[in-house]
């Protein structure tokens, strides 16, 4: 008996285990960069180069023909500068600039739909050569041929959506130009994380800008940029509690109803 329940607990173990380490398995490197931070107040992370990210991938669109520039030796002034000595805007790689993002966005959209159907369908068959009374040897006897078939159907649906949807956000950002496209545009790069108590707020911005959408304050609004990525959101004790469990994800995920 001893040797059995020793048996069992093992198995118990074993089973344990492997819950552990399926639910690490599902959870991944996010779950483990969790558990390391329990009890301790969310790490920020370090500053590097976004080009050496594994993720990163240079940007490639469509350009124009290239265009040989004209130069003017015996002018002091440069075509396109806001300065007479020196144009204080970001215009090769590694110079910052202010991103701008006032979004005031709202939305309001009424849907309603209607539909009905009414169908009605009779068949008779008094005289078919003389074989109409033939239909009681085969069917009920309270066969009438006079009314073979009648079928009504009535079909009604009716449905309606309301969409009212505000949003609001108010930040600026400095971004690094990362990459000068072939036609002049930047590619830029911004994110800004900032930590309060035990919330990390994350901001980021990416995108393709005109050099002349930079203002003479070295600062371009997001609606000038291209390809935009915004993403503001957050990690921490707060962000864990918002956050559905993963078993909850991965049921929404597989299940049909």
């Amino acid at each position: 008996m001893p040797g059995n329940h020793f048996q069992i607990s093992m198995r118990r173990l074993a089973l344990v285990t492997s819950l552990i380490g399926a639910t690490a398995l599902l959870s991944g490197c996010n779950a483990m960069k969790r558990l390391s931070e329990v009890g301790e107040a969310p790490k920020l992370s370090a500053i590097d180069n976004p080009t050496q990210s594994e993720t990163y991938r240079p940007v490639s669109l469509p350009m124009p023909a290239p265009q040989v520039a004209e130069s003017n030796p015996n002018s002091l002034w440069r075509s396109g500068a806001r300065s007479f000595f020196k144009d204080q805007r970001a215009n090769q790689v590694g110079d910052i600039l202010t991103v701008v993002v006032d979004m005031q966005d709202s939305a309001a959209l009424a849907n309603t739909t209607a539909r009905s159907r009414t169908n009605s369908e009779d068949l008779a068959v008094p005289n078919l050569f003389g074989l109409e009374s033939e239909f009681t040897k085969v069917l009920p006897e309270t066969l009438n041929p006079s009314s073979m078939f009648d079928m009504n159907s009535a079909t009604s649906n009716r449905g309606s959506g309301t969409l009212d949807r505000n949003e609001a956000i108010d930040l600026r950002v400095a971004a690094i130009v990362i990459q000068v496209l072939p036609n002049g545009n930047y590619v830029i790069h911004g994110r800004q994380e900032i930590r309060v108590n035990s919330e990390v707020r994350e901001v980021q911005i990416a995108g393709v800008i005109r050099a002349a959408d930079i203002t003479s304050a070295n600062e371009v609004e997001y609606d000038k940029i291209a390809e935009a990525r915004i993403s503001y959101g957050g990690r921490g004790t707060i962000s864990d509690v918002q956050q559905p469990r993963y078993g909850s994800e991965i049921m929404d995920v597989i299940l049909p109803f």
